[in-house]
């Protein structure tokens, strides 16, 4: 390792603790010609400390982008970098530097190149051209600086999934993953991209609705070899869309519940997908490990998910529920509220199918969030055409962008508070901790009327220790 030149890989502070398997993947491709290291802003204590002991054998540093605060954090650390060894190649990637590539190259000017889309073979061959001093040019899939003036080259073909080679999880400290978790949960991705086209979302924009999966056999195999190397119990598939082919998922839980169930595993589902399966298959799902599902359902107006290009039915999402009722599975099945033009109709519609949902089951969760315009997405460009929305422009202002706690234009105070209340009854109806029984009953009683007023509960709940009972 000390013999072989150094690629430094960082990803900023967030406040989530997946693994980075974006810069695992990378650094797999490049690991047997380099030292790879990769600095997590999340979980270390000492980045400067990490910087200083390695720049000086480093030949070239990866940044990872995610649109937000995050960028905050990447931008000081490139310029960081450069501050201590000004000739090393900076290489940005990841959601935000996909979808504004020169706009990041222009605003942050330490930046040397930029990654779109799906980085594994791109990244290698630009950190190739970029140690031999070769033409940039020639690599597809970045943007990159040419006699002071900012060059894209021609998109790079989606890559099979089946073509990589198995990820080095040995490039970070898994166990200091388990220890910020809580938990022993690996992180692990089966497919990239998304056929689908939903208005809301950016991965249509950066993949083009593209997708790649692994083959069940090798899913199996990798996750065993993992299984056995990290002695994992619970996995969290970070797949967008992993259901899309049904008979891999199946085959996939066969062999796992052979194997004895080694460990159990939660995923995304849409709910065409579900509709598209059998409750046996799902059952089969279950015995193989499955836990939880995340459904995403985002209105409970059939004219609304039409408008978002959803192309799911609101009997999917119903049916679904009833299976993974009956099946005793954990779901996520999250809402979004505020949407440009949304009526009131829409609004109330969607109450009432969160409620049903929560109803059903103490193991059904219903996120409600506020709609903000997201780059690369079909509303976004639209709102922002009709002089509806102003978006940021430099990467600074999109450093500022708060989209977890905050809401956008189209939800007024008197929406804002109602779903404020409404979210903090849902979450009070799952708990099932008998000091919390007689709350849960009052919860049960205002979501059945709408009805929250005086919440009063709300203010024994933020005036006492209860809070430590309620997550």
């Amino acid at each position: 390792m000390a013999n072989k030149p150094t690629i430094l890989l960082y990803n900023p502070q967030a406040v989530f603790f997946d693994m980075p398997l974006a810069l695992i993947s990378i650094g797999t491709q490049v690991c047997d010609a380099y030292n790879v290291v990769i600095i997590d802003a999340r979980v270390e204590q000492d980045v400067d400390g990490l910087l200083q002991e390695h720049i000086n054998q480093t030949v070239v540093v990866g940044v990872t982008s995610l649109t937000g605060a995050p960028l905050k954090d990447a931008i000081a650390f490139t310029k960081k970098v450069k501050g201590l060894k000004g000739d090393v190649p900076v290489v940005w990637g990841g959601w935000h530097t996909s979808l504004f590539p020169e706009r990041v190259l222009k605003d942050v000017p330490e930046i040397d190149a930029a990654v779109q889309g799906q980085g594994e073979i791109t990244f290698k061959e630009l950190v190739h051209a970029l140690v031999h001093q070769q033409d940039l040019g020639e690599v597809k899939g970045i943007t990159y600086r040419k006699n002071g003036k900012i060059t894209k080259t021609p998109p790079r073909a989606m890559i099979d999934m089946n073509e990589l080679p198995r990820l080095n999880y040995d490039l970070i400290d898994v166990e200091r993953y388990f220890r910020a978790k809580g938990q022993r949960q690996f992180d692990f991705i089966t497919s990239i991209g998304c056929f689908f086209r939903c208005t809301f979302c950016a991965d249509p924009f950066v993949f083009s609705r593209k997708y790649s999966g692994l083959l069940p056999d090798r899913v199996v195999e990798d996750l065993m070899y993992y299984h056995d190397k990290y002695q994992f119990d619970d996995l969290n598939f970070q797949d967008e869309t992993f259901f899309t082919y049904k008979d891999r998922i199946i085959e996939m839980s066969r062999q796992l519940k052979e194997k004895g169930k080694p460990f159990s595993w939660a995923a995304t589902m849409r709910a065409d997908q579900g509709k598209r399966m059998e409750f046996d298959e799902l059952k089969l799902c279950k015995e193989g490990g499955l836990r939880r599902l995340l459904i995403g359902v985002e209105s409970g107006s059939q004219e609304m998910m039409d408008w978002l290009k959803k192309d799911i039915k609101l009997e999917h999402v119903l049916l679904c529920a009833e299976w993974c009722q009956q099946l005793d599975l954990q779901v996520i099945f999250p809402f979004i509220v505020g949407f440009p033009n949304e009526t009131d109709e829409s609004v109330v519609a969607s109450k009432k199918i969160i409620r049903q949902l929560a109803m059903m089951s103490p193991r059904f969760e219903t996120p409600i969030f506020y709609f903000k315009p997201y780059p690369g997405t079909q509303i976004t460009q639209d709102v922002v055409a009709k002089g509806e929305y102003e978006m940021p422009e430099s990467i600074q202002e999109w450093a500022e962008f708060d989209y977890v706690g905050s809401r956008g234009p189209w939800v007024d105070e008197e929406k804002y508070a109602f779903f404020e209340k409404y979210k903090f009854y849902l979450r009070l109806l799952r708990q099932r901790r008998t000091l919390l029984r007689p709350l849960v009953a009052i919860a049960k009683w205002r979501l059945k009327r709408f009805y929250f007023g005086m919440p009063f509960e709300k203010w024994l709940y933020d005036r006492s220790n209860l809070s430590k009972n309620l997550s």
